[in-house]
């Protein structure tokens, strides 16, 4: 269950039986800030391999920053059932003008440290892309953005990343927030269980 094997098995147009048998293992789920629960199933080195579902049969983990984010890998993203907007969002430097601060975020298994940087910006909207069941996406480390699920529409994805040297996890946050740790909120056994269960119930 690589990411290689993962990957091809995307191409080759085959992610919903690969995410069928990934979910036959056992696996941890989490509630990740950014609003889904997080199924991850395979990670090594700078390579991983998540399932990321949005349902609101699950309370949802608060964010403290906001859903504006960047990552310091490489995204490739399959949906396997409903809509995900990849909503584009340009940032620009703004000194006093600025409405948001930028934030590092290091994650490890014990949450997110979260650090304010120096730099402040404001940001605007750009390209709004529109994705369905069996549509592949990519977005380059670095590049701002937020995905967004109709509000009350079910969604999942298998997304896969590889780590960029030199990168960094940034999010957009307010100007006077200071540096904190969110923990991750991990899904009790009947929870993680309902997950796979919507989730396999879309693809069979």
């Amino acid at each position: 269950m690589s990411y290689r094997d993962a990957h091809r098995r995307l191409l080759a147009g085959e992610a919903g039986t690969w995410a069928l048998e990934a979910l036959e293992r056992p696996v941890s789920a989490v509630r990740h800030p950014l609003g889904f629960v997080c199924l991850p199933l395979e990670r090594e080195g700078e390579e991983g391999v998540c399932v990321h579902l949005w349902s609101d049969a699950f309370a949802h983990a608060e964010s403290t920053t906001s859903q504006i984010h960047c990552h310091s890998w490489d995204l490739v993203s399959h949906v396997l059932y409903g809509q995900v907007r990849n909503v584009h969002v340009e940032v620009a430097d703004a000194g006093t003008r600025a409405t948001h601060r930028v934030f590092e975020v290091v994650s490890d298994a014990g949450g997110d440290r979260i650090s304010p940087t120096r730099r402040t910006v404001r940001h605007a909207t750009g390209l709004v892309e529109v994705f369905g069941p069996g549509d592949t996406y990519t977005l380059p480390a670095g590049r701002f953005h937020s995905s967004v699920v109709p509000e009350g529409g079910e969604a999942a994805t298998v997304a896969l990343g590889r780590g960029r040297p030199g990168g960094h996890d940034l999010s957009l946050g307010p100007l006077d927030a200071g540096p904190h740790h969110v923990s991750r909120q991990p899904l009790d056994p009947g929870e993680t269980a309902l997950a796979v269960r919507l989730i396999t119930a879309h693809l069979t």
